[in-house]
């Protein structure tokens, strides 16, 4: 049986929003909600946080750690390289890529991903080709033999940066897309780069601490919807280009 492993990149001083993965949300640090969220994905065989080497990201790799998530220590700008390095360290078959600044992702969500790869032989599986859920949503899911590939092959700064663009352009690799709602929920940001994202974020997981839950997204929905107060707490961050993609069911 492949191995898949959850490998979830963080750092401590992100330009937008310095320590947001550190920050309290539902009783607990941003990144503890990724751990959390990432070990109830269905398949899962271990959970990294991959952080860099450099002494600012120490309190990243403690509180990893604290999470109860293996650490991976890298390049803080080669991420690309990072995740090879992380990936070949947790003896992994199949890398799902996260990010620790996502508290709300959907365990199932992630595993719905990871099964469309799976029963298409594909080398790599997303719901992020085509932005048709709500951002902060965001599930990546590919072979080890494509992210070594994109390792020989990626050149520019972005592409190491950014870990996947090469994988999701290069022709001869087999992609397949998770569908989405589409809408108005796509214009929706669940992720944390500002500090109104914040403010939303912190209110869910607030909302949802109090019965323990990992809410999926159709209650994070369902709360935003009865909430339209929270809801509009980031509106003005939204990209009213993620409304005009298809809606492809």
């Amino acid at each position: 049986m492949l191995r898949l492993v959850a490998i979830a990149q963080a750092r401590a001083d992100s330009s937008r929003l310095p320590g947001k993965v550190l920050m309290p949300a539902g009783g607990m640090p941003v990144l503890a909600q990724v751990v959390r969220r990432a070990k109830a994905i269905p398949g899962i065989a271990d959970v990294c946080v991959a952080t860099s080497d450099r002494s600012v990201d120490d309190v990243v790799a403690l509180a990893g750690a604290a999470a109860g998530a293996v650490v991976f220590r890298g390049a803080a700008d080669d991420v690309l390289s990072r995740y090879v390095g992380a990936a070949n360290f947790l003896q992994a078959d199949i890398v799902m890529r996260l990010t620790c600044d996502c508290p709300l992702l959907d365990p199932n969500l992630c595993s719905e991903v990871a099964v469309l790869r799976e029963k298409n032989e594909a080398d790599y599986a997303s719901n992020v080709e085509i932005p048709l859920w709500p951002h902060g949503l965001d599930c990546e899911v590919f072979t080890k033999k494509a992210l070594e590939t994109a390792q020989a092959n990626a050149e520019t700064l972005a592409d190491r940066e950014h870990v996947t663009p090469w994988m999701r352009r290069a022709a001869f690799l087999k992609r397949v897309h998770l569908p989405g709602p589409g809408g108005d929920l796509a214009m929706q940001r669940w992720t944390l780069d500002y500090p109104e994202d914040y403010a939303l974020v912190k209110h869910v997981l607030d909302a949802f601490s109090v019965n323990s839950q990992i809410p999926g997204w159709r209650s994070v929905v369902e709360y935003l919807q009865k909430n339209p107060d929270v809801a509009a707490l980031n509106a003005m961050r939204r990209d009213p280009a993620r409304a005009r993609m298809p809606d492809i069911k």
